[in-house]
């Protein structure tokens, strides 16, 4: 049986990863300390390593299981959190990170899968790995590309096998609403309140919702296919969408006649398009996101009905 860790597994991503991996008959180690993800999302099965990324006493706990594989999912989540607490954002994105590949090389971990984010692009309206030119705008987008970097030279200098996967706007079954949360389970949780949904900006900025299991698909492909060492493979739908468009599908759904709201765009958002380029994925992996917009909105609104009772 193959021994996986899994940091940040009791997130939205995460448990839904770890539970793939379980139901695939891995062993898998999580490693969360709980302070945005949740005991109740870990999978019946899998060991639970409470604590951070960034404490040693942890990671010896962690490590002690032996991993052979690593997917660090750990991160301070994300951009207005950063914003606000721009030190912690190091310390977990960027220390963490280091300590994860150190100690992942330490212990002769087969394989190591870095989650950075599309983030890291920026406002470029081309989206590709092989660009370098990168204009990332918040602590969070600067810690993730640092974490890449921090990646690549681990793979190159020390030899670890290191993959490096950029989720897009990912969304699903698995991620409460909250302060520093995505905008899909927010809007739910407001058009569920029967309020109007907030709009920053003018509503015709676009972002790449790519649903989780599709994300997870992605993840386990770049992990367990043979790939070059330090490549790098964007996982979204390949689809844009307006957010006036996502709201306003939200309030039908929900039956929410409260409509919109307009606000002013967030300082640090300069963002007007984002939309992945798959074909590294699609061609190299076999990766290929099958679930529409709308089918994972159902089953999200589903999800969080059902939590509510």
């Amino acid at each position: 049986m193959t021994r996986v860790l899994v940091t940040g597994g009791a997130g939205a991503v995460g448990s839904n990863l770890v539970t793939a991996l379980l139901r695939d008959g891995h062993d898998v180690i999580v490693l969360d300390d709980l302070s945005s993800g949740h005991r109740w999302l870990v999978p019946e099965g899998a060991h639970l390593v409470e604590g951070s990324v960034t404490s040693r006493d942890t990671l010896d706990r962690a490590f002690r299981h032996s991993p052979e594989f690593v997917f660090h999912l750990a991160a301070l989540f994300a951009n207005q959190n950063s914003v606000e607490h721009p030190r912690r954002d190091l310390d977990v994105n960027g220390v963490g990170t280091l300590n994860m590949l150190e100690r992942s090389h330490d212990a002769g971990v087969e394989k190591f899968l870095f989650c950075s984010s599309s983030c890291v692009y920026g406002p470029k309206p081309s989206m590709e790995e092989a660009d370098r030119d990168f204009l990332p705008e918040t602590p969070y987008a600067f810690t993730k590309l640092l974490g890449e970097h921090y990646a690549e030279f681990w793979c190159r200098h020390h030899g670890l096998d290191v993959v490096t996967v950029r989720p897009f706007n990912v969304f699903g079954p698995g991620e409460l609403p909250g302060q520093y949360r995505n905008v899909i389970p927010n809007f739910f949780d407001i058009a569920l309140r029967g309020e109007p949904l907030p709009i920053t900006g003018t509503g015709d900025e676009t972002r790449d919702f790519t649903y989780v299991d599709d994300v997870v698909d992605g993840m386990k492909r770049a992990m367990f296919s043979q790939t070059e060492p330090g490549e790098v493979f964007n996982l979204g739908s390949g689809r844009e969408t307006r957010i006036i468009d996502l709201a306003e599908r939200i309030n039908d759904l929900v039956g929410n006649p409260a409509g919109l709201r307009f606000l002013p765009r967030r300082a640090w958002d300069h963002v007007p398009r984002r939309v992945a380029s798959i074909e590294r994925a699609r061609s190299r992996l076999g990766y290929e996101p099958v679930t529409a917009l709308d089918a994972g909105l159902e089953r999200t609104f589903d999800w969080l009905r059902e939590l509510r009772g």
